[in-house]
Formats: structure tokens, sequence, C-alpha cells
């Protein structure tokens, strides 16, 4: 059974609810009205946190799914956990200042690459 990384990937699926109802809070806040995508620069980095955090989602999942299948669990959890530490400090340096961001996402990119290499370096290594 893979607990730890099930419980990562409902923590993941939980900040990316976060971020769509964080997005929601900022149209009113800013008073951007559906369906327009720009207007006011917080409501403009909230969407593109969202976005971004959107972005990755498909190449994180199933690299921590397939580490954690091929290699381990809790490793897999462990680095999975510093990805979604990594998008909450993009997410509080973006809501900032966009300049803010660098941070964050080289924490959680650095853990996505992690998971992906680790991930395809194992499932090679058991077909050669």
């Amino acid at each position: 059974m893979y607990h730890l990384t099930a419980l990562v990937t409902l923590l993941a699926i939980a900040f990316y609810l976060f971020t769509c109802i964080n997005v929601s809070r900022s149209r009113t806040k800013t008073g951007v009205k559906v369906p327009a995508m720009s207007g006011h620069p917080d409501f403009e980095r909230a969407f593109r946190i969202q976005m971004n955090t959107l972005e990755w989602m498909p190449i994180v999942l199933p690299s921590l799914w397939l580490f954690a299948i091929y290699i381990s669990d809790a490793v897999a959890a462990g680095i999975g956990a510093i990805w979604i530490v990594g998008r909450i400090v993009y997410f509080i340096g973006y809501s900032k200042a966009a300049a803010k961001r660098g941070l964050g996402f080289l924490i959680q990119g650095i853990a996505a690459i992690a998971l992906w290499v680790g991930a395809i370096g194992a499932v090679v290594l058991r077909m050669v």
C-alpha cells in the first residue's frame, strides 16, 4: 500500500483547490468580472498561481506515483511534500509580487525533477 503517497496526492489536490478558491476571492476583491482573465494585477497573480500549479500537476502526480511504485512510498511522499512546500512558498511570494516567486518555483521545480528522474531511472533500470 502507498498510504504516504496517497496522502501527499490528496494534500496536493487540496492545495490546488485552495488556489481555485483564492482566484474566486480575488475576483470579488478586485472586481474582475467573469469571464475576464485580466484587469487587476492582484487578480492576475492569483490566476497565474492557480494555472501554474495546474500546469505542474500532470508532471508531478504521475512522477510521484511511479517513484513510489518503483522506488519507495516514503521517499516519494517526502519529495512530494517538498513540492507542496515549494508551491506554498511560490504562492506567498507571487501573491506579493511577481518578482518574489523565484524561490518557491525553484523548490518545487527541483522536487518535480527529482521525482521524474527517479521514476524514469527506476523504470529504465528494470527494463534492462
